[in-house]
């Protein structure tokens, strides 16, 4: 089976954050069982390029990526280079899969699998929110799902969600929609031999201290809730929040103003974002991890939190809450101040988590929601999708 993946930047693990991760994840997986796993992707990185090379692709986990220079209209993606490869090349493949909305390469890669009669699923990756519209670029973004996106989407051989919270908030729009397949995201185990990558000292410190961690990992963005996170921790007095990630949106100045007004500014801590080995041993460490989202089409750290049997407290609004209810891996609590630092409490106080019920929830998650078997379903999504006839796209 051979699969084209068309998004905007592909860069795991820095700028852009969980969704390219998941989707270089899921591309690893399904080459290791047997697809042929084609990128194509921008050099765009922020207000720069990264340093990948334009004429050549660049194989990563088994995965061909091929990057294309956005020359101009850099905030769309817009890369001509790109257009010209995906007419030449589109009918090689049985199915595109296309991650993101609002931006030029799933317009482009949609428009050109129509026209060479090639099945195209199309993953909203958590940007259809009508809430999350609503906030930002309100008129440019509805003239563009009016204009463009509600046509890539209703002609699609099927949509892919990762959550059931990701698919209820697409059915708002009322488009007249194909099939919607939901598959969530995966974790892998992280190998624990060899030497665990440094943690800043700051944070060490806090780690080594006498009081209960919470941890609050991602991008600092208004929607992660740290606001609400931050006022229930008033009513937590034992704990400290530590908040990883980093803030393109200079929302940090504000969480500071609200800590000080809850006065609750010198128990939390604001780092940087930390990856790999580290980020493992900071679930190993942390005494809970909390995402308090008020939208979260799934919610990575989730997953990677209790795969290292840390426990999790999340808010109904997180894809990934099912996931945690299912396998006993936390608490799903409203996202009021005092439920929220009920259930901080609650898991802060039970020790259990940390033995046989962290260990089963791990266990049972690696088991069922390893990017491999993830990798197995959205193969049989890629089956369907081919079986699609053409005047059913």
């Amino acid at each position: 089976m051979r699969v084209l993946h068309v998004i905007p930047s592909y860069l795991p693990a820095v700028r852009y954050g969980g969704p390219i991760v998941a989707v270089h994840a899921l591309c690893a997986a399904l080459a290791r069982r047997g697809c042929e796993v084609t990128v194509f992707t921008t050099n765009v990185d922020g207000p720069s390029e990264s340093a990948v090379p334009l004429d050549t692709p660049v194989v990563m986990d088994s995965v061909k990526v091929r990057y294309f220079p956005s020359p101009w209209l850099r905030r769309l993606f817009y890369a001509p280079a790109m257009a010209r490869a995906l007419r030449e090349e589109c009918g090689r493949f049985d199915a595109l899969h296309l991650h993101s909305v609002f931006l030029w390469p799933t317009w482009a890669a949609a428009r050109t699998a129509r026209r060479a009669g090639v099945p195209y699923l199309l993953s909203p990756r958590g940007m259809l929110v009508k809430d999350l519209i609503a906030r930002k670029s309100t008129v440019l973004k509805r003239a563009w799902i009016t204009l463009i996106e509600r046509d890539n989407l209703e002609r699609a051989a099927g949509i892919h969600l990762t959550s059931r919270v990701e698919a209820l908030e697409l059915q708002r729009f009322s488009f007249a929609l194909p099939a919607l397949h939901e598959v969530p995201n995966g974790v892998d185990a992280v190998e624990r031999e060899g030497a665990t990558e440094a943690l800043p000292s700051e944070i060490e410190s806090l780690l080594g201290g006498s009081r209960p961690v919470i941890l609050a990992l991602g991008r600092i963005n208004w929607k992660k809730g740290l606001d609400r996170l931050i006022a229930a921790l008033a009513r937590v007095p034992e704990a400290v929040l530590l908040v990883v990630g980093n803030d393109e949106e200079g929302h940090t100045a504000a969480l500071r103003d609200l800590a000080r007004h809850e006065g609750v500014s010198e128990r939390v801590l604001f780092a940087g974002p930390v990856f790999g080995r580290a980020k493992a041993a900071l679930y190993r460490r942390a005494g809970v991890l909390a995402l308090a989202s008020y939208s979260e089409n799934f919610g990575n750290v989730v997953l990677e939190a209790m795969a290292e049997g840390c426990p999790v407290l999340v808010t109904p609004e997180v894809g990934a809450a099912p996931i945690v209810e299912e396998l006993g891996g936390g608490l799903v609590v409203q996202g009021n101040p005092q439920a929220l630092a009920e259930g901080l409490r609650k898991l802060l106080g039970d020790r259990a988590w940390r033995g046989s019920t962290g260990m089963r929830a791990s266990e049972l998650l690696l088991a069922k929601y390893s990017w491999d078997a993830v990798a197995g379903r959205m193969m049989e999504v890629y089956r369907q999708a081919i079986d699609v006839p053409e005047t059913g796209r």
